[in-house]
């Protein structure tokens, strides 16, 4: 059985945890490791079965455990030279990684996308296994063509939708952090991701998971109703996470 499982997904930490019978990797961990041992034990996560961290950038909110959690479960770190040179894990073991290089982690076949983020050298995933391809695409300002093409791919897809132009625009932000936010090199408005997610659509049976929601800047229902209204998909269909603690479990195929 092929089943991601969304620990975390915003500012406050992201994880993802991709899962194939008795073999899993961990993408981000933003979280502290005991908080991330809740919540995987909450969506009954054997750690035992996962076996690599990968690293989409440098951070906080997707580095802040990956040291402590690399180390309690004695796992590699997969991460870009950029993104190594950026951050200090401490005493990990790494392997190194190159965007559009594919790599394989046991039954997982991974390629590591270019995103448009402020950071050293940002990237997305997308991991086959079990005959079905998971996109994690979060932090990035735009969609890259490797991206786009991946989303067209995609089984399942866990795509940016961070914050509402209204709220971000009439929000409290001072003008340059919005003007960040906003830009080709910052986070994706749910109307820009709705466009990507309908121009990607050849596969009626894909599954959108929408993630790195702002909790200043957008909200849940917000961001269902803006990419179901411009997508066409029912709103029942488009995921997220509700609250900040919330966790899924979703399964690819059996």
């Amino acid at each position: 059985m092929l089943e991601v499982q969304v620990i975390a997904s915003g500012s406050d930490g992201n994880c993802t945890v991709i899962q194939l019978d008795d073999e899993a990797i961990m993408i981000d961990a933003g979280l502290s490791y005991s908080k991330t041992h809740k919540l995987l034990e909450r969506e009954g996560v054997d750690e035992s079965a996962i076996k690599a961290l990968l690293v989409t950038h440098e951070h906080a909110d997707h580095v802040n455990g990956v040291g402590p959690i690399a180390r309690k479960l004695g796992i590699p770190v997969y991460c870009n030279p950029a993104t190594l040179g950026s951050f200090n894990p401490g005493s990990v073991d790494f392997s190194i990684i190159q965007t559009l290089q594919r790599f394989r982690i046991g039954n997982f076949d991974i390629l590591p996308l270019p995103t448009l983020h402020d950071a050293a050298d940002p990237c997305a995933f997308t991991v086959s296994a079990g005959g079905k391809n998971i996109l994690v695409a979060t932090d990035t300002g735009r969609f890259t063509f490797p991206l786009r093409q991946a989303l067209e791919d995609a089984d399942f897809a866990i795509v940016e939708a961070n914050y509402d132009n209204r709220m971000l625009h009439e929000g409290p932000y001072p003008e340059p952090l919005k003007r960040r936010i906003a830009g080709d090199h910052g986070h994706m408005c749910n109307a820009d991701s709705a466009r990507e997610i309908k121009n990607t659509a050849l596969k009626p049976d894909r599954t959108i998971f929408l993630g790195h929601l702002s909790k200043h800047n957008n909200t849940p229902d917000i961001a269902r109703d803006t990419v179901a209204e411009y997508t066409g998909i029912k709103r029942y269909k488009i995921d997220c996470l509700e609250f900040l603690g919330d966790t899924r479990t979703v399964t690819v195929s059996r």
